[in-house]
């Protein structure tokens, strides 16, 4: 089955990101797989207070997930996978993809102005990283052009 691995976070172009992989994996058979990345979390002497920021982040990332999840189920009749993964970005997402040959492409959404995202502009710059097609959406897409273009 043919997957499209997304990566959800706050931004705007991460859900523009997830309605076109929604949308290609309806309409090729595939499925969806949802990434949240938890980013690692500076040093702080005081271990209990490391833990509740550590876990508060965890948390954040889960219910984006959730989130994200449940407007697919709703929206596309899409039951996705999720993943919740604490660490370096890129590393993760290079690791998924080994990991699962299901994976057919990364799909990620462009920032609207300025700089295109962290992960955009990573794997935009050196797709040798990748072993998968990289598609990035625009995100200055309404959701009529995404379902247009999808």
């Amino acid at each position: 089955m043919r997957i499209y691995l997304t990566v959800i976070d706050d931004t705007p172009e991460a859900e523009i990101a997830l309605r076109f992989a929604a949308r290609r994996a309806v309409k090729t058979g595939g499925g969806v797989e949802i990434l949240a990345l938890v980013p690692k979390q500076e040093f702080i002497a005081f271990a209990g207070v490391q833990a509740t920021i550590e876990e508060e982040a965890r948390l954040h990332a889960e219910g984006l997930v959730a989130r994200a999840a449940g407007t697919l189920i709703e929206e596309a009749g899409l039951r996705p996978s999720l993943t919740v993964r604490q660490g370096d970005g890129p590393k993760i997402i290079r690791e998924m993809i080994a990991a699962n040959p299901d994976i057919s492409a990364l799909v990620l959404g462009a920032a609207t102005s300025g700089a295109p995202g962290p992960l955009v502009a990573h794997f935009a710059s050196d797709l040798s990283a990748l072993s998968v097609p990289l598609m990035i959406v625009p995100g200055n897409l309404d959701q009529e052009a995404i379902d247009r273009l999808s």
